[in-house]
């Protein structure tokens, strides 16, 4: 398969379709996570929002590979990206989708004049070295997580 064949987008509408496409990728970024469509509301909500982009890349029509960004803003970070469920599907990996998608995601942050900032789970070892070789570096810092009531 080449490179050629994948189309790298910025999702405009919401389908039904396309929440399938991505929901069946989000069991590759952990065990944790079911491959149930994205629910509506939120897909719907990431689209339109001006400090959101929802990024997919279609093999033959079909989804393969996301990344969801998000500009966040603050008096301690200024304004930057954060970048969530960037995942490629595992039987195509190795065939440049990554990178398309990584290139789309950089394109995406210079258009906003934004840093990048993301996490990774410290058992994905190969999407480290993906990062590593594309010039992200690696912070030093804690995650923190509270859970909502």
């Amino acid at each position: 398969m080449s490179q050629h064949n994948v189309i790298i987008e910025r999702l405009a509408t919401y389908t039904h379709k396309d929440a399938i496409g991505i929901g069946q990728l989000m069991p590759s970024l952990s065990q944790r996570m079911s491959d149930t469509p994205i629910a509506e509301e939120l897909l719907t909500e990431i689209i339109a929002s001006p400090y959101h982009e929802q990024i997919v890349a279609r093999l033959n029509g079909r989804i393969v590979g996301a990344a969801t960004l998000s500009i966040i803003m603050g008096p301690a970070v200024g304004k930057q990206a954060r970048l969530e469920g960037f995942v490629t599907d595992p039987e195509i990996r190795g065939q440049g989708i990554g990178s398309s998608l990584w290139d789309e995601i950089v394109r995406w942050c210079n258009e906003h004049g934004v840093d990048l900032e993301f996490t990774s789970s410290p058992s994905r070892k190969a999407a480290h070295d993906f990062y590593l070789a594309r010039g992200a570096k690696i912070r030093d810092t804690t995650v923190f997580h509270v859970h909502h009531e």
